[in-house]
């Protein structure tokens, strides 16, 4: 399990190397003045943490993911529920429904998924 989050803005920057990879450094830089007002250095420094991480790769100027952004959340999701609820999904969903109804449809859809990953 990974094990490290991103916060609001890094996401955002996430967000665009995940929908544009594989993405020159240079088109980044400019997709991130555009959407994040960033400059230069901080795109490349944002850029090295994520790689640090090993989230990205910045191989020869291109940069794409080690890791899918599904992986990615999957993974933090995974980790909320073990630390928020001692690993416990049945306890996850009792509080989730608590403050949030569910519809008819998500009712559906996870009768579904229990009964698919029963047979598989």
């Amino acid at each position: 399990m990974f094990d490290y989050q991103l916060g609001a803005v890094e996401s955002r920057f996430a967000d665009i190397i995940w929908e544009n990879q594989p993405i020159s450094s240079t088109e980044l830089v400019k997709k991130s003045e555009e959407a994040l007002k960033w400059k230069k250095s901080t795109t490349y420094t944002v850029l090295k943490r994520l790689c640090d991480k090993g989230i990205f790769k910045n191989e020869k100027g291109t940069v794409s993911a080690v890791v899918s952004r599904d992986e990615f959340y999957a993974a933090q999701s995974e980790r909320f529920v073990e630390d928020s609820f001692n690993g416990s999904l049945p306890a996850f969903l009792a509080a989730f429904t608590k403050r949030k109804a569910l519809s008819a449809e998500e009712v559906e859809a996870l009768r579904r998924f229990v009964a698919e990953y029963g047979e598989g």
